[in-house]
């Protein structure tokens, strides 16, 4: 598989880059962006932290808003943004052009239904494809986290719980834990995967959460003063479901913090300082 460079920064010592490729999973060209902290050789192969971004972003928005180079570069771990669903001019969009559904709302999850089926296998994309090209072109080991925002934070928290062997530490900030039960869950559910209900739990952290047979260690922040709080993201839910499963789930509740990078940008240091621990 060829990787085309788009864009080439240093920052802190390492480097910030951009890679086009042709997926497989996904049918279309896919964009990613990594930072290679200094430390990361070939002969010295750093762990990975997955970020995954929520609704309307890309491969851009952490990168550039997070401020999270500088303690990556401190820590020694490298930083993969993938896209947060497949783009072109083939790629079937919401009908009505709204923005949580279709192109750059993926929801990390295999579509079922057509057409989204041929393109909308970001759940294989991130779990299968990315790490392989990842791992297979830069300096980097198969040690890897995963983290996200928002649609990005229902990602990461789902991809974790079903896939435990494969990740150190998971952390998210202002997650839809609760897809199934929200507005945004619910229209993207029902299009990506149809009507069943209970196939959608396979994509639902509080219904994940009770049948996880292995505890990774899990850190979510969530702003109280976020507009998004008691509608879709409802962190309650999946407080209540990790105590009755007896899940260790730490969630801390920011007072006036809201959805934006601000947010993101307050405590990326924590948790990229939590996943440093588990990724030594």
């Amino acid at each position: 598989m060829s990787l085309e460079n788009i864009s080439s920064n240093r920052s802190f010592g390492g480097w910030h880059k951009q890679y086009t490729h042709t997926s497989r999973t996904v049918h279309c060209n896919m964009r990613f962006a990594i930072f290679l902290p200094p430390q990361a050789s070939e002969s010295n192969r750093v762990p990975v932290l997955y970020w995954l971004s929520g609704l309307t972003c890309s491969d851009e928005n952490f990168m550039q808003k997070a401020g999270a180079h500088r303690v990556a570069a401190e820590l020694g771990i490298a930083i993969v943004a993938p896209d947060t669903s497949p783009r072109g001019d083939n790629i079937p969009d919401d009908p009505e052009g709204a923005y949580d559904f279709g192109i750059g709302a993926g929801f990390y999850l295999n579509a079922t239904e057509a057409p989204w089926n041929r393109f909308y296998h970001m759940y294989d994309y991130v779990v299968k494809e990315l790490p392989a090209v990842i791992e297979a072109h830069f300096p980097v080991s198969d040690v890897k986290a995963i983290s996200g925002h928002s649609m990005g934070g229902h990602g990461a928290l789902t991809i974790a719980l079903k896939n435990s062997d494969d990740y150190r530490s998971v952390s998210a900030f202002s997650p839809i834990v609760n897809p199934a039960a929200v507005p945004w869950g619910e229209k993207a559910f029902t299009n990506y995967l149809g009507e069943d209900r209970q196939i959608w739990l396979e994509y639902d952290s509080c219904a994940l959460i009770k049948k996880a047979d292995k505890h990774l260690p899990m850190l979510i922040d969530q702003g109280d003063g976020d507009q998004f709080l008691h509608e879709q993201l409802k962190p309650g839910n999946l407080l209540q479901a990790a105590e009755e499963a007896g899940y260790p789930l730490e969630l801390r509740m920011q007072e006036g913090y809201d959805h934006s990078y601000y947010f993101i940008s307050s405590f990326i240091e924590d948790h990229l300082r939590f996943h440093g621990e588990h990724l030594k």
